[in-house]
């Protein structure tokens, strides 16, 4: 028996539990204020067009549908960008981010000339080890987070990234990194891109979560398209799982922006004798979805309200949070979990307090104190605040 997934095992402890107060903020996937699932209002118009057209279920093109895949970059890099104009980049459609970087890992083992070395934020997604290792990858990491001050160790990070061997891999969270909600500044990214520069590193970037972080989906996408403007041919992983509650659909994109478009024509032409054998083309239904609210104007309005929705409740849940705590007469200093951003929060608890919290108050989380934001709402925040200070006091 292989052992269970550290994350999945949690739900999976939450449901035996019969408190009827407990709460599960193991899992990263959007809840609404009743902490129900929920379904985007643009999506289920996208549906009913989609549905009143009578479409077909052919097979798609290995590399995906192609109104997805170009409105998919476009989010991305943004509509006008030079790599956009002048075809010097190729994307298809993935399944969902991990498909993505799965592909992305496979594509890198296979004509990366550098050192087949990635290194990862420590810490990182826990998926990102085991897919790029079974991708027959090399793992190392650099300095991300401070546990001190609950936030970027931007002095560490500058410091290892300045040491790592030239044209090795780096991976780099676009924005609300995943598990820490610790994201860089501006003037920050400015500072990283200059040093992976002169490192001559690849940058791989995973972008999970555009839009959900701050509402803004051009803002969350600034450090990807700053890194290009300054020179850097980055590859780029995407999902559409938390940005369009799209998560049962597996929808991603994998991107490579190339010298030009010659180079692109060819690492499309590999990508596709990846692909081929690995699920042959990729699923139709979810990327219907997505190219019609990209490409629908008034659809495209509404997700992007919608977007801003969801994420403005996850900034508000952390502020009640923090209120919560304060109210509670807790002493400790919470700043850290309204200056993190996304879906995640590193609550600093430590794995004994995580424990003391799930069996004396029915909360599960991950041991390391990562919660989901998005299982928190206005009818439970008050106990969570309870739980954390009795456990922190």
């Amino acid at each position: 028996m292989g052992p269970p997934d550290p994350i999945l095992g949690v739900t999976e402890a939450f449901k035996r539990d019969t408190n009827p107060k407990k709460m599960n903020l193991g899992v990263g996937a959007y809840r609404d204020d009743q902490g129900k699932p929920f379904v985007l209002s643009c999506v289920r118009k996208a549906e009913a067009l989609m549905t009143s057209k009578q479409l077909d279920k052919e097979y798609l093109p290995i590399g995906g549908f192609g109104e997805f895949t170009k409105a998919c970059a476009q989010l991305a890099l943004g509509a006008d960008n030079e790599v956009l104009k002048s075809g010097r980049s190729v994307t298809v459609q993935t399944i969902s981010g991990t498909g993505s970087l799965r592909i992305g890992g496979n594509y890198l083992a296979r004509f990366h000339t550098g050192p087949h070395d990635v290194y990862l934020p420590k810490p990182s997604w826990g998926n990102h080890t085991p897919i790029f290792r079974d991708a027959g990858m090399q793992l190392k990491a650099y300095r991300y987070y401070d546990p001190s001050t609950c936030g970027f160790d931007f002095k560490g990070a500058l410091d290892d990234i300045s040491k790592i061997p030239e044209k090795s891999i780096i991976v780099l969270h676009a924005c609300a990194h995943n598990p820490t909600g610790v994201d860089p500044r501006p003037e920050q990214w400015k500072e990283i891109s200059d040093i992976v520069k002169k490192r001559n590193l690849l940058v791989f970037f995973d972008m999970a979560y555009q839009g959900f972080a701050s509402g803004d989906i051009d803002r969350d996408a600034w450090a990807v398209r700053h890194f290009i403007e300054t020179g850097h041919n980055i590859v780029l992983s995407q999902s559409f799982a938390k940005n369009m509650g799209l998560y049962a659909e597996r929808v991603g994109g994998f991107t490579v922006v190339c010298k030009d478009a010659e180079e692109a024509k060819r690492v499309e032409s590999q990508l596709k004798i990846l692909i081929r054998p690995i699920y042959s083309n990729p699923p139709i239904n979810g990327a219907r979805i997505a190219a019609t609210i990209l490409n629908t104007p008034d659809l495209h309005s509404l997700w992007l309200e919608e977007v801003h929705g969801m994420a403005n409740r996850i900034i508000k849940m952390r502020e009640q949070l923090v209120a919560g705590l304060k109210q509670q007469g807790s002493s400790h200093n919470w700043q850290h979990v309204t200056d993190q951003i996304g879906m995640f929060c590193f609550t600093g608890l430590k794995p004994e307090q995580v424990e003391r919290l799930t069996k004396e108050f029915s909360v599960y989380m991950t041991k390391d104190g990562r919660i989901s934001m998005a299982g928190v709402t206005t009818a439970n925040v008050g106990y969570l605040a309870e739980g954390i200070h009795a456990v922190t006091k």
